[in-house]
């Protein structure tokens, strides 16, 4: 009787299966299972066994299979709003690939606004896809509502909510990033620093706000009144020409890098330059920022490690079902380029 090496056969008909994987290890499909799922009561010799035949036969897990046997989908939803902001952007792209490299698809779930209607009804979209678990990016205050009719069983995190909120958050410590920009200009020699906000309903445009505000208070330094704006450029170039005609601001903190290269623009056209009679800085470090024609001095919020952070609390919840209050807050890093000098006079 002729033993048929299988290692030579699989592949030539057909992809190999757990079957195949037990038979050239010596174990059964039971203990390929468990070593697969990461089952804690199997010898660490038949462990190296079992991953020394994957690795030969170039098996593949079938995720549905996996699914139905351990209960646990490798499919984890999104939900974001359909934005080409930096910021939401980078996150979400740095999440795909922290989640691939652990063999999760991500399901993305794009809404037009942050409210809870629409955020209900992508919850739910991904209930119905049976996903293990959910991350929302809520950087808005209806957004963060929305989420407290979110089932308590969901396994569910939420990236730049609002840290009072219960539940499961990563975010950036905002408030940090602005302290440190603001006090980077204070420290150059400016008596204040004027601000141009983000959208004031959201969480990191709040944050900044308070931080800049408290560098200042901590100085004792003037607390100029806030510029409203949205995250755009243009938005920035329009606070930008009316801060330009003020010959008193010296010192301009920007809640981001678009903001920052509106005001750029807008004090260029009116002949006064950034550093030498205008100090900036912005936030996000966008690829662009260290080649505007002042290279800008921004802040760095880690977008790889806020994604890593969240798909690390969101498996550990899949995993053990913990609801409890968890918060991983980053601290972003102050990035100088040439845009910041001590004032004129």
């Amino acid at each position: 009787m002729r033993v048929e090496d299988s290692s030579a056969t699989v592949g030539a008909t057909r992809d190999p299966a757990m079957t195949d994987v037990a038979r050239l290890a010596g174990v059964s499909h039971q203990t390929v299972s468990r070593v697969l799922n990461g089952h804690p009561n199997v010898r660490e010799q038949t462990r190296l066994r079992v991953r020394a035949a994957i690795e030969e036969l170039g098996y593949r897990p079938n995720r549905a299979a996996r699914a139905l046997v351990t209960g646990r989908s490798q499919l984890i939803g999104v939900v974001a709003q359909n934005s080409t902001l930096y910021g939401p952007t980078s996150l979400l792209a740095a999440f795909e690939l922290a989640a691939a490299a652990q063999g999760f698809t991500v399901s993305v779930r794009r809404v037009r606004v942050l409210d809870r209607s629409s955020i209900a009804a992508a919850v739910e979209h991904h209930r119905d896809q049976r996903v293990a678990g959910i991350v929302v990016i809520a950087p808005t205050a209806s957004a963060d509502e929305a989420l407290a009719e979110v089932p308590a069983d969901l396994p569910l995190v939420t990236v730049d909510g609002d840290p009072k909120r219960g539940g499961a958050l990563v975010t950036v410590d905002q408030e940090a990033g602005a302290f440190a920009a603001t006090r980077h200009l204070l420290d150059a020699g400016h008596e204040t620093v004027w601000h141009v906000s983000g959208p004031v309903d959201w969480f990191d445009a709040a944050g900044r706000i308070r931080g800049w505000q408290k560098a200042l208070q901590e100085a004792d330094a003037e607390v100029p009144p806030v510029s409203p704006a949205d995250w755009s450029a243009a938005s920035g170039y329009r606070a930008g020409q009316m801060l330009s005609r003020m010959p008193d601001v010296t010192a301009i903190f920007a809640a981001n890098d678009h903001l920052a290269l509106g005001i750029l623009r807008a004090m260029t056209e009116r002949g006064r330059s950034v550093p030498h009679e205008v100090s900036l800085v912005g936030f996000d470090d966008v690829p662009e920022s260290a080649y505007f024609s002042t290279p800008l001095t921004t802040v760095r919020p880690d977008f790889d490690a806020v994604a890593t952070e969240t798909l690390s609390l969101l498996l550990s919840r899949i995993s053990t079902g913990d609801t409890d209050p968890t918060q991983r807050i980053l601290t972003p890093t102050l990035i100088q380029r040439q845009s910041v000098a001590p004032p004129a006079n």
